[in-house]
């Protein structure tokens, strides 16, 4: 094995600890990872913007600020990928619309911002679906991304860029949007960690809509350590969004080691009554016994979540309305129709639907809240389905039943979205056909160090995240 590719496999806890103790440079790292875009990147489509020239002039900064002696930041050195719906100045931001195909920002999204001032080199952008909207990354400005596993298939989104690129070893660290599953979703489809933090706990700035708290930033990695690491470097308050939560990030680097002994764990294998494909289901039955051997506690139940969908489209189509009314009344015709659909919900819904989803989310929360002290986890699948043909814009049915729109097959995301409770992917092996598929465990309220240390068990138990991909290089 060459050295440019065993740094790219290894991860970014590991290479922080070996660039702050001078076995590697920063130079090294991101010289690796720029060659493992190149050479794998036109097979999967992930990274759409690419800055080599900055990448190595930034990590060449970070080896002479660690041969100053200045200190070093959390992410010291450490390749990472943005999101292309996050603000990048002086790099084009396209949010995957024809309408942005040349927008080169003079400022960065939040999140970007304290990532590099924890000095992550910025490598690129990732692919998105149009304005993020769908769990199926494809555009008509870059076109699809495909799955490292199976390059016919879909990577999933709206974080598929990111994690398509993670799995296929071209940056240890991306960050994503999860609204109503895209940083799981894809995770799930990619065998890669994504966190759906709580809303609040990586404030976003800026934003046309601080009071939706169903979108939230968060990280993405190949491990739940490094997903905590990048976490502890994007979390902590900020005045400019107003559900930020006021705690410190630096809890996310305390232990991940716990002892489950006794812990009760619910199972939701269909999220009660979801039409789920069988391999998907029988890929998290055979990882149940881990909990078990945990110490943990698992018996089958799951919270109510009557309402849940009139009231997640309901609040997403206004959403959508806030975000894009004016991008719709004055390029409509460069809009996806998914898209227009959203928008025009959210504008011509009645007040009566809004107003009944406040009602339902309201008692959604308190159902979840009640069953949360009952169990201090609960666990099910991520995606009803496995990763699809990438020509395909959705999903149709799954086992008979018919989708009605293009995210009716994402409820097993959207329905935790709304609570508002913070929710992992973590690797859970494959279907008999090679296919990743991830496991979907749920914390309590802002307990996102919690659910951090299951995940870490269990990720620690069956070691899915070492099975790469086998792509060209």
């Amino acid at each position: 094995m060459t050295q440019n590719s065993s740094l790219c496999d290894m991860t970014a806890v590991a290479l922080r600890a070996d660039i702050a103790a001078g076995h590697v440079s920063a130079r090294d790292v991101t010289a690796a990872h720029l060659a493992r875009i190149n050479a794998c990147n036109p097979h999967v489509n992930a990274v759409v913007t690419v800055d080599a020239e900055g990448a190595l002039a930034r990590a060449l900064l970070a080896d002479e600020r660690q041969a100053a002696g200045q200190p070093l930041g959390l992410l010291h050195g450490l390749p990472i990928l943005h999101k292309d719906s996050f603000l990048t100045a002086g790099m084009r931001t396209t949010y995957g619309s024809p309408l942005y195909r040349d927008f080169v920002p003079d400022r960065d999204s939040l999140i970007v911002t304290r990532e590099r001032a924890a000095g992550a080199i910025t490598l690129g952008k990732t692919n998105l679906p149009e304005f993020g909207a769908g769990s199926q990354t494809f555009n008509p400005v870059f076109g699809a991304t495909r799955n490292p596993y199976d390059p016919r298939l879909t990577a999933g989104g709206s974080s598929g860029g990111a994690a398509a690129a993670l799995a296929a070893r071209m940056a240890p660290l991306a960050d994503g949007t999860d609204m109503g599953g895209s940083l799981r979703n894809p995770a799930s489809f990619c065998n890669v960690v994504g966190l759906r933090p709580s809303p609040g706990r990586v404030p976003q700035w800026p934003t046309a809509n601080p009071y939706n708290a169903l979108t939230v930033a968060g990280p993405m990695a190949r491990t739940v350590a490094d997903v905590a690491l990048l976490l502890a470097a994007t979390a902590g308050a900020d005045a400019r969004d107003p559900l930020a939560i006021e705690q410190d990030p630096d809890r996310f680097l305390d232990s991940l080691s716990r002892d489950f002994k006794g812990v009760r764990i619910a199972y939701a294998p269909t999220w009660g009554g979801l039409p789920v494909e069988a391999a998907v289901v029988q890929a998290l039955e055979r990882q149940l016994p881990v909990f078990a051997d945990l110490g943990a506690q698992v018996e089958a139940a799951c919270p109510d979540f009557t309402g849940a969908d009139a009231a997640f489209q309901a609040l997403r189509g206004q959403t959508f309305a806030v975000g894009y009314e004016a991008v719709l009344r004055e390029h409509r015709h460069l809009l996806k129709d998914s898209v227009v659909w959203n928008i025009e919900l959210g504008l011509q819904q009645p007040a009566a639907a809004v107003v009944q989803a406040e009602r339902d989310r309201a008692a959604l929360f308190a159902r979840m809240h009640a069953f949360m002290q009952q169990h201090e986890f609960l666990i099910g699948p991520v995606s009803q389905v496995l990763p699809f043909p990438v020509e395909q814009e959705t999903v149709s049915a799954i086992e008979g039943t018919p989708m009605h729109n293009y995210i009716d097959w994402m409820r097993s995301g959207y329905y935790l979205s709304l609570t508002g409770h913070p929710a992992i992917s973590v690797p859970c092996g494959f279907s008999d056909a090679g296919l990743p598929v991830g496991i979907q465990i749920v914390g309590r309220y802002r307990q996102e160090h919690a659910l951090l240390q299951l995940a870490h068990a269990f990720e620690q138990a069956t070691q899915y995240w070492r099975q790469a991909p086998v792509l060209p290089h």
